[in-house]
């Protein structure tokens, strides 16, 4: 596993030479955008987190040991897993700096990640009709043990720069946004950064939905039945770059100059969480007589989530990458996505 991640790291090196990235510091913050979207993908939060490890590591050598991501990124954007990334490298500790270095990730993904994710010993027939019939494949439990530890009463107000999380809620059958800008003029917004993650990466069939209520000013409640933010928005790209231009529209963003997708003052950095294409899992002839539950569980994976989650955020690559080229900016765009195998991660 060290040896596939070093590989990883030194395959980022000779990209990056290449690409000429203009990564915000200093003296571009305030003149232009700066967005760091993080895909969902569960365990697989282990390869952006390398990423991160790299990218910041880079930066302390430029600014010093200090340096932080959230220090020059005025947009976080995570989904599922992406959140989680999100909110651990934005959450203020007790010296108000980041909770967590980026170089802390990977450690967090394999000290934790077999427990959140624990293997069943033995497969047969029956533990097979449980995952399919009997409720998650997770409990989750040891998750929400875990967050709630991390990140005890901390709210979306506090953190240190914008942070957007997409979840959906099943009871109204839409997205829900979480953002820290609105989360500091609407109390009812203000969720705890615990319920937002754990709803945020409650993937169905694998993780329970998760429920909580928000208070507004007048003392009225509002719930909150969540599922998995990748149901909507697996890639949050697009959905950190609408919500900076609905901010502008509204004429609430630092920016007041800046005008609705000005792709020439924003740079968006979008890290995937690896793609399974290349180990081809699936075809039409093992695929013919799926019926329902064919579709949804099938040698310990759920296909249809698969499909749905790598073509929505295939399809946000599109839609980004295609408006910034189209307004000549392309270089301001870096999605970065590799196949699983490189780190030898599985869904």
């Amino acid at each position: 596993m060290e040896k596939r991640v070093f590989l990883f790291a030194v395959t980022l090196v000779s990209v990056l030479q290449n690409l000429q990235f203009p990564v915000a510091n200093a003296q571009t913050k305030g003149r232009i955008v700066t967005v760091l979207s993080i895909d969902g993908g569960g365990i697989r939060g282990i390869i952006p987190g390398t990423f991160l490890a790299f990218l910041e590591a880079k930066l302390q050598e430029l600014d010093g040991p200090n340096a932080r991501i959230a220090d020059y990124f005025d947009v976080v954007a995570g989904t599922s897993t992406g959140g989680l990334i999100a909110t651990m490298l934005t959450a203020p500790g007790e010296d108000n700096r980041p909770l967590y270095a980026a170089k802390n990730i990977t450690s967090f993904y394999l000290e934790h990640g077999p427990k959140i994710f624990p293997e069943r010993r033995r497969k047969n027939f029956f533990s097979t009709i449980s995952n399919v019939l009997g409720g998650p494949k997770y409990d989750g439990k040891y998750l929400k043990s875990l967050i709630q530890g991390l990140l005890g009463n901390l709210t979306l107000n506090r953190t240190l720069t914008n942070v957007v999380i997409p979840a959906f809620d099943i009871k109204r059958l839409q997205p829900i946004i979480f953002n820290s800008k609105e989360a500091k003029s609407d109390v009812s917004k203000n969720a705890l950064l615990s319920d937002v993650c754990l709803g945020t990466s409650a993937a169905p069939t694998y993780f329970p939905p998760h429920y909580f209520e928000t208070t507004d000013a007048q003392g009225n409640i509002k719930t909150h039945d969540l599922v998995d933010g990748g149901v909507a928005a697996n890639n949050p790209t697009l959905v950190a770059i609408t919500h900076i231009s609905r901010e502008i529209l509204l004429g609430s963003f630092e920016l007041v100059d800046m005008e609705p997708m000005n792709t020439s003052r924003m740079v968006v950095l979008s890290l995937g969480s690896g793609i399974a294409k290349l180990e081809e899992k699936y075809n039409v002839k093992n695929a013919t007589d799926w019926g329902l539950l064919g579709w949804m569980y099938n040698a310990g994976a759920t296909p249809l989530l698969d499909i749905f989650g790598d073509a929505s955020s295939d399809m946000v690559d599109i839609h980004v990458s295609t408006l910034f080229q189209s307004l000549r900016n392309e270089k301001n765009y870096l999605r970065i996505q590799v196949p699983n195998h490189i780190l030898g991660i599985q869904n």
